[in-house]
């Protein structure tokens, strides 16, 4: 991962489609430099639509080219997005480098401080969007209505437990569609993006040592 020093962006990968497994991003600078609305709106659009130049990008986001062309080469140089190869200047097209980006916690408290400012800014988006799906579910089909959910549940485990589980839904999950977000002539006609968001947290604070 380069650091924020006027380097430019990574040359064209050869891989047509990015990796589908989880990055972990651990670098204070790269949280930092993500730890921006438009930045986060630029991935999002990215991984969902797959490769954009800056004016179509704009165009999604609601932002002008220049300030997209502008936020897309930071992110370059951290290496979450990439040329996709053709065109030049804003219209060349750019892809993230990986659909999947993981913030694990640490002992190091800036670390901490930085990853916990920039989930909080991912979750807002995501609970807003939820919050839209709310609004305006009606005015989508009955099967669709019928296929969204909402659940929740409580139960009792260890944290050896519940990292065991969280990494065996990743397992499920990810390869079971992972195909489809990168490659669309995988995706069954009547299919779109749809987001699953899957909480796990201990309900009470931790006993205090007397």
């Amino acid at each position: 991962m380069s650091s924020d020093s006027g380097q430019s962006p990574r040359p064209v990968s050869a891989d047509t489609t990015p990796p589908v497994q989880p990055r972990e991003v651990s670098d204070v600078r790269a949280l930092r430099a993500l730890a921006h609305p438009v930045r986060i709106a630029l991935l999002e659009i990215l991984t969902i639509e797959g490769p954009l130049t800056a004016t179509e990008a704009a165009e999604r986001i609601g932002e002008s080219p220049t300030t997209c062309s502008f936020h897309l080469r930071q992110l370059a140089k951290y290496n979450f997005v990439e040329e996709a190869g053709g065109g030049k200047g804003r219209a060349r097209p750019w892809r993230v480098t990986s659909t999947y980006l993981q913030f694990s916690a640490h002992d190091d408290p800036e670390l901490e401080v930085a990853s916990n400012a920039l989930i909080r800014l991912f979750r807002d988006r995501q609970l807003d969007r939820y919050r839209t799906w709310l609004e305006t579910k009606a005015m989508f089909p009955l099967p669709w209505r019928q296929a969204a959910g909402e659940s929740d549940l409580v139960f009792y485990v260890t944290a050896d437990e519940l990292k065991a589980l969280n990494h065996e839904l990743m397992a499920f999950l990810l390869p079971r569609f992972r195909d489809r977000l990168t490659d669309p002539s995988q995706r069954p006609d009547g299919s779109v993006p749809v987001e699953m968001l899957v909480f796990s947290y201990p309900v009470t604070l931790p006993k205090q040592n007397p």
